[in-house]
């Protein structure tokens, strides 16, 4: 497998990476369409950055991420529910994961491992947050075993039709 892991200019590549997230979480034209404008929004914030994973120069997946603020949206949602569980702590000085995709033609090649590890390996803050769909999945159980716990689960998005897992890890990530 000729696969390269490196930085990526996600604001050039938007289509691209939004094309295996539609692929990969089953989304159509419309949640693309709206999803684009985030990514862009995303990618002006301090501190945010993208990492790419091609094969033959495809791309194949993609992970981004920013320093955590509380002021984002995001973290507005998410904010009760870990007050509830005593973990708003986590909302400061944490690498949140705002995306991570691989094609489902590449999964379980460890591909999501290394980008979520080389992420974060570049992090100045000491843990890293993210959230997931809340189901017993292959992502869930990558997360796990990097050593990311339950923070609170059940968590609900506006317009999003099932439930999440806000999940946080100590930096650096367990290696496996």
């Amino acid at each position: 497998m000729d696969l390269v892991i490196g930085p990526l200019d996600l604001s050039a590549h938007v289509d691209e990476a939004l094309a295996v997230q539609a692929v990969a979480f089953g989304l159509g034209a419309d949640e693309v369409a709206v999803r684009r404008q985030i990514v862009l929004r995303h990618m002006t914030y301090p501190g945010a950055r993208a990492l790419g994973a091609t094969v033959g120069g495809a791309l194949v997946g993609f992970v981004y991420g920013m320093p955590n603020d509380r002021t984002h949206w995001w973290s507005t949602v998410v904010e009760p529910y870990l007050r509830a569980r005593h973990n708003d702590i986590w909302l400061d000085d944490s690498f949140v994961i705002t995306e991570l995709h691989v094609h489902p033609h590449h999964q379980n090649r460890g591909i999501g491992r290394t980008l979520i590890t080389t992420i974060t390996d570049s992090a100045a803050e000491p843990r890293s947050i993210l959230s997931a769909i809340d189901t017993d999945s292959p992502a869930r159980g990558l997360y796990h075993s990097l050593g990311y716990q339950d923070l609170a689960r059940q968590v609900l998005f506006p317009s999003a039709p099932k439930p999440y897992a806000v999940m946080g890890a100590p930096l650096p990530l367990r290696r496996r």
